[in-house]
């Protein structure tokens, strides 16, 4: 258990926190969600004893141990992947590492025995002798060979490192798991494997995600952090804004029946409580629900920017066709062959297992990279506009101000700044904001100019590399609903569950050596069609 008494916060300026009173309880996942700077990283900080409160207190439980996923994905670098697993119980993998030294050494004497004698007996208390049972059976279950365990992780590709680093984390059955962007670089198949990991785990976890559908899959409460505060509230994500919205309206009918009002939470909380995905976590959920009363609802105040992509004509017949192309970096085939047909209307979605392939494919049919065999002949009614997964690939000169960068783009009737910072208004940047220089933006703050670019350029095909990278999860919200709305066509990639399942309709799979191409398929549908998912596997 962890306990937030009366806990404020500031590095030297405001205060990040104010009398802050938390009380995190075994059996629950807690996902916290908060705008980008708001200071969710921070808080994981403070939990995990890296930083100080300036005033109050974080407890734990007494010899409760806390174990968190590594951000720095090179500090193994010169370690094994069973080492590094294993050092996710620091203490164990201490009392490891001084009973091999001493079996190690040449003149082991009396005194050495009664030391490794000592250090045998807390190793048992530990469960060591099970330690690398335990850390094969986490590094198979996430997709790692075992013909690897005794690699280097600075041997690893970036992906396979992030699952060993995930394995560190959950390693010997910590009593308090902190996760931060756990999913990040995770393929599909190994997110579902953490969601139900984390659905019948016993103990405390405490997660930041931009991921809405992992969000709502592990989450049985939710921590707002907003303006200084951190509110908790009982559910997954979908039902913490959900009920804020609910209580927004609510708060609007100032003439409502109280009776009504009553009769609504329950009708929301019912249908909620219903359609839980994880049996253990819908218990639990259900129960904390079924308690809620009409004073627990608080709307919230996060703003949400506004995202409408018009489109500047209609499509004819043809939008694009990508025809055997083919591509090697660095000695490496990343494409092979690739052939597919966009249609209007199609919302293509590029999946890969490999982020390289995805993103090279991408430039490709944005013309900013040639292929070196193959083709793609775009329709003559086409205009494209394209968000590239590098952010400084959409900006030639970085010396500039937001303002002056989006006239370029702009039409002649909406190139005074009136007009220009009514946009950047609608996208979160507020009075002076717009002139800010485009070379000291946070990458949310890039995301969201291009995304205006994008709807002043006013193109029928939109293309997008990873969009929701970098951004919170309001304007991920907002973007999902435009794309949703967009009456174009777009291709585009994305680690985002919820952002394809909702979105695509049309799911094209890349690899070195070749292509599974399904038209009128959603994101579900393809990943969890099995004679696909074999074709797929076929693949890699």
């Amino acid at each position: 258990m962890i306990t937030v008494s009366d806990m404020s916060f500031s590095f030297s300026g405001p205060k990040i926190y104010q009398d802050v009173n938390l009380k995190l309880t075994p059996g629950n996942t807690y996902g916290i969600i908060g705008a980008n700077g708001a200071g969710k990283s921070t808080f994981l900080k403070l939990l995990q004893g890296e930083l100080q409160p300036t005033e109050g207190t974080i407890s734990i439980g007494d010899s409760e141990r806390m174990s968190s996923l590594q951000q720095d994905h090179f500090a193994f670098d010169k370690f094994t992947v069973l080492d590094t697993v294993i050092q996710g119980h620091k203490r164990l993998y201490e009392v490891k590492t001084e009973m091999d030294a001493i079996y190690a050494k040449p003149d082991f004497n009396d005194e050495d025995g009664v030391r490794v004698a000592d250090l045998g007996a807390e190793f048992e208390e530990l469960d060591g002798w099970n330690a690398e049972v335990e850390a094969g059976q986490l590094l198979s279950k996430l997709g790692i060979s075992d013909s690897v365990y005794d690699t280097l992780m600075g041997e690893l590709t970036e992906n396979d490192k992030v699952k060993v680093l995930l394995a560190q984390a959950l390693f010997g059955n910590p009593d308090i798991l902190i996760l931060d962007e756990p999913t990040n670089g995770l393929d599909v198949q190994t997110i579902n494997w953490l969601e139900d990991f984390l659905a019948d785990f016993p103990n405390l976890v405490i997660v930041v995600s931009h991921d809405r559908h992992f969000l709502n899959a592990v989450s049985t409460n939710i921590l707002d952090v907003d303006f200084g505060k951190i509110t908790p509230f009982v559910g997954n994500y979908d039902f913490w804004r959900e009920s804020s919205e609910l209580a927004q309206r609510l708060a609007s009918q100032q003439n409502a029946k109280k009776e009504e009002q009553i009769k609504q939470l329950q009708d929301f909380v019912a249908r909620f409580s219903a359609n839980a995905s994880k049996s253990k976590q819908a218990t639990a959920r259900k129960k904390q629900l079924d308690k809620i009363t009409l004073d627990d609802i608080k709307p919230s105040s996060r703003k949400y920017p506004f995202i409408n992509f018009p489109i500047n004509r209609e499509l004819g017949n043809d939008m694009v066709r990508v025809e055997n192309v083919s591509k090697t970096i660095d000695g490496e085939k990343v494409l092979d062959n690739i052939s597919f047909i966009g249609r209007p209307n199609d919302k293509i979605a590029i999946l890969s297992r490999s982020d390289l392939a995805t993103t090279t494919l991408m430039q490709i049919i944005a013309g900013t990279m040639a292929p070196d065999e193959g083709t793609v002949s775009w329709g003559v009614t086409t205009s494209q506009s394209y968000i590239a997964k590098d952010l400084n690939d959409n900006f030639d000169n970085q010396d500039v101000t937001i303002l002056d960068w989006l006239r370029d783009f702009a039409e002649e009737e909406q190139k005074d700044n009136t007009s220009l910072r009514g946009m950047l208004g609608q996208m979160l940047f507020r009075g002076d904001d717009s002139l800010k220089q485009i070379n000291v933006l946070s990458g949310g703050e890039k995301v969201r100019i291009v995304l205006a670019k994008m709807m002043l350029l006013k193109a029928n095909v939109l293309l997008m590399d990873d969009p929701t990278n970098h951004l919170d999860l309001e304007s991920i919200q907002s973007l999902n609903d435009a794309v949703i709305a967009f009456k174009g066509s777009i291709i585009m990639t994305s680690h985002d569950h919820e952002f394809l399942a909702t979105t695509a309709n049309h799911i094209v799979e890349v690899s070195p050596k070749g292509v599974v191409d399904r038209v009128d398929t959603t994101y579900d549908e393809f990943i969890n069609n099995d004679s696909i998912q074999n074709k797929v596997n076929e693949l890699y």
